[in-house]
């Protein structure tokens, strides 16, 4: 099944490149409330976010002659589109005259509501108190618990997309993982990582 929507994707990108309206059309279908998704975790401005998604896909067809023939599109049009949003927060940290641009970016866990009423009490407190745990965090730190498990990326394609290193990604993600176990002391290491991915695995549905 990997295989076959890697082919699939490959098929995509090529008709991209030739400038099929269709599959523009299903490009944006595919991906653009991931998107929206990601940029809405750190900008809370709808507007600059579905902005900086028509400019990428205008960029994308203007530019279409120019692009690589290989490509991971999801890894590509997260890296691509987090580039628009951190120019777009520059030209309005400048017009705001917002001291940092990481006062723009705040990744913030709410407990989703279908899941509460699904889950057990138990399981509904560890929810809440998770969420409070990932909202302490750095911003860097979730923004690379986000990209890998929500986006179900590789940690090389995250530490592509947040211009780190690899090992730098690899460390704020367990910076991150410990920082939630040692607030979280009383539950065992495995559920916590369980409940940590089906939470953020949650986030992405």
């Amino acid at each position: 099944m990997k295989d076959r929507s890697a082919a699939a994707n490959n098929i995509l990108w090529e008709n991209i490149i030739q400038g099929d309206q269709q599959a523009y059309r299903e490009l944006y279908e595919q991906y653009a409330e991931m998107l929206y998704r990601y940029g809405l975790r750190y900008v809370q401005d709808p507007a600059t976010i579905k902005d900086s998604i028509q400019d990428l896909f205008t960029d994308l067809y203007h530019y279409r002659k120019n692009l690589s023939q290989q490509v991971n599109i999801r890894y590509y049009l997260l890296r691509s589109f987090r580039r628009k949003i951190h120019l777009a927060v520059k030209k309005n940290a400048a017009v705001a005259q917002v001291d940092t641009i990481e006062d723009y970016f705040s990744i913030t866990y709410e407990p989703d509501m279908e899941a509460q009423i699904i889950a057990a009490e138990q399981q509904q407190q560890m929810l809440r108190l998770l969420a409070q745990e990932l909202n302490a965090l750095p911003a860097r730190q979730k923004e690379v618990l986000f990209l890998k498990f929500n986006c179900d990326l590789s940690y090389d394609e995250v530490a592509g997309i947040m211009k780190i290193s690899i090992p730098t990604c690899r460390t704020l993600a367990y910076r991150a993982f410990r920082q939630l176990r040692t607030n979280m002391e009383r539950m065992p290491v495995l559920p916590l990582l369980i409940l940590l991915m089906t939470w953020l695995s949650q986030k992405n549905n």
